[in-house]
């Protein structure tokens, strides 16, 4: 993050940078989103770092001065923000259920966009996937996750979810729910 935003001259201490990051959060720009620990069968390191997430991803848009054409053109970029979306509205419903919302991602590049933890050790485990092509992608992430969980310390996830910009929400063979974003407080 640091290299990224200190621009073409490269000069931006880790001091300044945490300054910013702070003042972000303060004002409600940013939000953190913490990696999640579970116990894991395999012995690969996972990351510790937490990822940020603009608050409303609506306030990048604005900064950027891009309007939806210009989204369309770059799916890269439209595939970050609604990510961003997803996480803000897993947030707002998961709060009054005292929800923990995190990520998870191992040093083998192994990464589920959203870990839902419950009081009580429920859980259930999230891919977002802007396009449907990708679903088998998603699915096939979530399963390998939840196939790796040590059992004999955590309990299996509650749902297993690929989250969408489509159409129909339904549950496939593999039982991995598919859930657009528009049926998510449903």
């Amino acid at each position: 993050m640091r290299k990224e935003a200190a621009g073409t001259d490269g000069t931006l201490s880790m001091t300044t940078l945490r300054e910013y990051l702070t003042a972000m959060q303060r004002i409600f720009l940013i939000e953190k989103q913490p990696a999640w620990n579970p116990h894991m069968r395999s012995r690969s390191r996972l990351v510790k770092a937490s990822k940020w997430h603009f608050s409303d991803p609506s306030i990048a848009m604005a900064a950027l001065n891009a309007s939806s054409d210009a989204l369309l053109m770059d799916f890269n970029a439209f595939g970050l923000l609604f990510e961003s979306l997803c996480i803000r509205d897993v947030r707002v419903y998961s709060q009054p259920l005292d929800g923990a919302v995190s990520y998870f991602r191992d040093s083998n590049g192994n990464e589920v966009d959203v870990i839902v933890e419950l009081p009580g050790g429920k859980w259930g485990a999230i891919e977002v996937k802007l396009g449907i092509d990708y679903i088998d992608e998603g699915a096939k992430s979530l399963l390998k996750l939840r196939d790796n969980i040590d059992t004999k310390y955590m309990k299996q996830p509650s749902f297993l979810m690929v989250l969408t910009a489509g159409q129909l929400a339904y549950r496939r063979p593999d039982g991995v729910l598919v859930v657009p974003l528009g049926c998510l407080r449903d």
